[in-house]
């Protein structure tokens, strides 16, 4: 049963500084537009082009509506907090977007290890690819991300529900995240901690490892390609993905990893950052925008729009 006097708090955003608002107002709004405009158009391409209906881009599409579900739990209303500088949020609104955001958070790590698998089985078993990855496993994969992200997301959520919130209600964020909010709890969040930490090993650690030792895989194989040009255009599209994936991974693990008592929030805002705004931002450019294929189906889907 919740107990909590707190009826809705204050989200201090990401600078007290009101000179740098309509600075910060421009950029995040640009990097908003292009992760939603740019996650959308691969949403459409996808749909629209039976070519692509292939595992790998199938991925790409749950990839993409995760990344627009992201971005729009949080961007639109740090925009609308720095235009009309109404920095509150109700309880019931601050819960939502800590379940839509959890939910993205979950699904975006167990997609990312998924599609790492999707290259493996492409790269290293490509006589068997077409068997391995059918239709009955790509429902079955897309089943279990969607499983995880639910399941990680209601658990956190619920034991948040379960906190006291007696005041202070500043949250010294730019959205509902589960540190903060565990911060200000005038209640035990021993439980919290330990799920946090439990969630934080086997879906970060976890599919981080998991991902790594696809690539690894996949690394050997290119290496056994003999054409330099191969070797090449594998080892650009391995690295960039590496890349992307790293920047998830490692903020969300220096995050969620540590005790409540040790938050430093004006640092972790930053480090945030990198994970709710940046990575759905690259990830259409890194994933999808220099694929042929996916470039081609593009083409075809503004194409059918000018007539």
């Amino acid at each position: 049963m919740n107990h909590s006097i707190v009826t809705e708090f204050l989200i201090l955003g990401l600078t007290k500084r009101p000179e740098l608002q309509g600075i910060l107002f421009i950029v995040f709004l640009f990097i908003y537009l292009v992760a939603f405009l740019g996650n959308l158009l691969i949403v459409i391409a996808i749909i629209y082009n039976t070519t692509l209906h292939t595992p790998m881009y199938v991925l790409l599409l749950a990839l993409a509506i995760v990344d627009i579900i992201c971005t729009t739990t949080i961007i639109p209303k740090m925009l609308s907090s720095m235009l009309t500088s109404s920095n509150t949020i109700s309880y019931g609104g601050c819960m939502s977007q800590l379940f839509f955001f959890t939910w993205s958070l979950g699904a975006e790590m167990v997609l990312f290890t998924t599609m790492a698998y999707d290259r493996y089985v492409a790269i290293c078993f490509p006589l068997h690819y077409s068997t391995i990855m059918n239709y009955y496993m790509c429902v079955a994969l897309l089943s279990i991300v969607m499983a995880i992200a639910v399941t990680n997301s209601w658990v956190h959520t619920g034991l948040i529900l379960r906190l006291t919130f007696c005041g202070p209600n500043t949250i010294n964020h730019f959205f509902c995240e589960i540190p903060p909010l565990l911060a200000l709890s005038c209640s035990s969040v021993k439980a919290n901690e330990v799920m946090l930490y439990v969630a934080d090993i086997t879906l970060a650690v976890g599919d981080f490892t998991l991902t790594c030792i696809s690539y690894g895989f996949i690394i050997a194989a290119i290496l056994r390609i003999r054409t330099a040009a191969g070797k090449k255009k594998a080892f650009s599209t391995c690295s960039s993905h590496l890349i992307v994936v790293s920047l998830y991974y490692s903020p969300v693990i220096y995050t969620y990893i540590r005790p409540a008592s040790s938050y430093t929030f004006e640092r972790d805002k930053v480090v945030a950052a990198l994970y709710t705004l940046v990575t759905p931002t690259l990830n259409p450019i890194v994933y999808s925008f220099r694929n042929k294929e996916m470039q081609a189906g593009i083409r075809r889907v503004f194409s059918f729009l000018k007539h």
